[in-house]
């Protein structure tokens, strides 16, 4: 769990300078919240992740409303290249396309297995 909060303080010290440059680009990491954002503005979600064992985020949500932009990983700085189950955190960038509300779901898996191990909610409200 030290490890979970480590990689999320990592991420935001890293997203925060990125989305400055952006303009006003607001991340999100806690489950649960409602976001609310005009049309054609942007935010970011930011989990933490190790696909070196194979799980990675995946993100379902009403594709009228809001359109993922940008997905990448970064891996954590202090853990050096090329270790093995060493974590990262993944952002996704969305764009808010038209007014309304949907909602995102993360779920936490391997590609290739149904069993989900960690699941997100956020509402996202396009005003």
């Amino acid at each position: 769990m030290k490890r979970f909060w480590l990689l999320l303080m990592v991420a935001l010290v890293v997203a925060l300078p990125v989305a400055g440059c952006l303009g006003e680009v607001k991340t999100y990491a806690d489950s649960g919240q409602t976001i609310s954002i005009g049309v054609d503005k942007e935010f970011i979600v930011v989990l933490g992740s190790i696909p070196s064992t194979g799980y990675s985020w995946h993100a379902s949500y009403d594709t009228s409303v809001i359109k993922l932009v940008d997905k990448r990983y970064e891996m954590d700085k202090q853990a050096g290249e090329r270790v093995i189950g060493a974590g990262g955190v993944e952002f996704f960038r969305f764009r808010a396309l038209k007014k309304g509300e949907t909602r995102i779901t993360m779920t936490y898996k391997r590609e290739w297995e149904e069993k989900i191990v960690d699941e997100k909610l956020f509402t996202i409200k396009v005003e």
